[in-house]
């Protein structure tokens, strides 16, 4: 593993009883909404709220970071764009789940259509061809 990827899962897992303070500039709205948030009792305080979602967003990155290592490590292992929007279809509880010929169709002309296409753009794309045999 990366010496900084190592790091950062240290951090991450290492206690929180020391505190250090800083200073953060926030959007006017975040800040009074995360006031808001904390007078309907969803959260301790703004520090509460700042550093989960620090910590939630680092826990993000450190876990991409782990994916994108093991896909170098085992390529095949990396699902292609056809089996990312099945799995998001069935995630999502979408009907083209139980349709997974028509969603590698789909995956395949998006693909040729689009430079990058997202698994949404190719449940879309497969909605469409699903409504033309209907």
């Amino acid at each position: 593993m990366e010496r900084r990827l190592k790091r950062l899962l240290d951090l991450l897992d290492s206690d929180e009883s020391e505190t250090v303070g800083t200073s953060v500039r926030l959007p006017a709205n975040l800040r009074d909404a995360a006031t808001v948030a904390a007078d309907m009792g969803l959260a301790e305080s703004m520090t509460d709220l700042t550093v989960r979602g620090l910590r939630d967003a680092l826990d993000v990155f450190a876990q991409r970071a782990i994916l994108d290592a093991h896909y170098r490590a085992h390529p095949a292992a990396r699902p292609d764009l056809a089996e990312v929007a099945l799995a998001t279809a069935d995630l999502d509880g979408n009907p083209l789940a139980e349709h997974p010929d028509l969603v590698r169709r789909a995956a395949d002309e998006v693909a040729a259509l689009r430079n990058d296409p997202s698994p949404d753009d190719v449940l879309l794309y497969a909605a469409g061809l699903a409504a033309a045999v209907a």
